[in-house]
């Protein structure tokens, strides 16, 4: 919709003269007669801030609390403006938000698929169009756009420069090590774990994952590995203690550099265990194994042939390297508006088959590729138990308005791995130039 500046103020706020009163449906029943044309009957029960209220009762609920939250739909249609009011409290969805959620994407995708069909469905976005003007000027919410939440990344810069990566993976990562660490199991992974049975713990699944990726590298005592991108060392830590490996880890996070060092410290791998403030197109050096764990997806399209080829030149001949990277097909290659807006800046992932052909023209050779979609949901829903019994904390610590930007991300995330709109997967591929066979028994690598 196309909105024009008007009068900076905004019903409901102080200061603001009094607007055209409500009809006696009420904001939420106009609301509700605007969609008509699009969603009938309406997919959820609306509340406005005046209190009145539409939709079938039993739906779940949907409250606009402040008419900024149409205000910022106005101007950003779809996934963001809702995102913004709710992230802000200007809108709730105070019941089942994962429920919630579900029945709005639904009704997303059925509204898509009316809209497009032409003539008819043309018409209909056409008559709601109208509508939703008519009604917006009628409350008064037409005017100029709102500032983004506080929340909201702010980079700038050419796209995946040295510095504007920094800005955003600073965005993301360095939010707090104690907010994190009450999220996260001991070990710090914040990547999908690996259930061998759906009743491990987050611990035991992320132990497991960091021994799979272990195993499949080869490593053993004396081993090399570069792990780029090391986040909070849990791979790293994993490789020295355990499979008795020499590690170098490279992060552009100096939270996460201070954490793993002292980490480092305490666990007595000096000498076993280096982490270096460093962008991966500054790694230097050859290693017996490279692992790059949910990691490639902050690099960009334009990057990925250099960072494929950075895992390529940094593993000797023969040397084994795993990319565990999330994927996604659709429109949006991206994290979409609500991700790369408040989590994570710059965010590209692609089906997975298109991340396997630029790891083959890098000159790797990929041996496997292991699907862990259904780990991921496993995985959100331990770390969303968590948030949930810390989430008072978590408020004094980082304010409501961020708690609400996370309650979101985890939930909405796990429902898109849930119902297949990404994935996440480990792909093992070697470097040839000398003897670099596998087991013939899948599994035994």
């Amino acid at each position: 919709m196309s909105c024009s500046p008007g009068s900076s103020g905004v019903p409901g706020e102080p200061g603001t003269p009094p607007r055209l009163a409500a009809t006696s449906a009420g904001i939420a029943g106009q609301i509700a007669h605007a969609l008509a044309p699009l969603v009938d009957p309406m997919p959820v029960r609306l509340r406005a801030w005046d209190g009145s209220e539409a939709g079938p009762s039993g739906a779940p609920l949907v409250e606009l609390r402040s008419p900024r939250a149409l205000r910022r739909l106005l101007w950003h249609p779809g996934e963001l403006g809702a995102a913004q009011a709710y992230v802000t409290g200007e809108a709730d969805l105070p019941g089942d938000l994962d429920g919630t959620l579900r029945r709005l994407l639904a009704a997303g995708r059925s509204e898509r698929s009316t809209w497009t069909s032409w003539p008819d469905g043309v018409r209909r976005r056409a008559a709601a169009l109208a509508r939703a003007t008519r009604l917006a000027a009628r409350l008064g919410v037409v005017g100029s756009p709102l500032p983004p939440p506080a929340t909201q990344a702010r980079v700038s810069g050419r796209l995946h420069t040295r510095a504007r990566d920094r800005s955003s993976i600073a965005h993301h990562y360095d939010l707090s090590n104690t907010f994190y660490s009450a999220i996260l199991d001991e070990s710090m992974a914040y990547s999908c774990a690996y259930f061998t049975d759906s009743s491990h713990t987050l611990e035991q699944a992320q132990h497991d994952k960091l021994s799979l990726i272990c195993t499949k590298l080869g490593l053993t005592e004396g081993s090399t590995l570069l792990d780029v991108g090391c986040g909070w060392g849990s791979l790293s830590l994993h490789a020295a203690q355990v499979f008795g490996a020499r590690v170098v880890g490279v992060t552009i996070s100096a939270e996460q550099q201070r954490f793993v060092t002292e980490r480092v410290r305490e666990l007595g791998l000096d000498g076993r265990v280096e982490v270096r403030l460093c962008d991966y197109r500054d790694a230097d050096g050859t290693y017996d194994a490279v692992a790059s764990v949910e990691m490639g997806e902050h690099v960009g399209e334009g990057n990925y042939p250099t960072y494929a080829g950075v895992l390529r030149d940094r593993v000797r001949p023969g040397g084994r390297v795993l990319v565990q990277q999330m994927s996604r097909s659709g429109p949006h290659p991206g994290g979409g508006p609500f991700i790369e807006s408040f989590i994570a800046p710059d965010m590209h992932m692609r089906p997975v088959g298109e991340t396997v052909a630029h790891l083959e023209r890098a000159g790797l050779e990929v041996r496997d590729v292991h699907a862990l979609r259904e780990h991921y949901v496993l995985t959100v829903a331990r770390w969303l138990d968590r948030f949930e019994a810390e989430a008072d904390r978590l408020t004094a610590l980082v304010g409501e308005e961020m708690v609400r930007v996370w309650r979101l991300y985890l939930v909405g995330g796990a429902a898109a791995f849930r119902e297949g709109r990404m994935g996440v997967d480990q792909i093992l591929a070697v470097r040839p130039g000398s003897d670099h066979s596998l087991p013939l028994e899948r599994g035994a690598w």
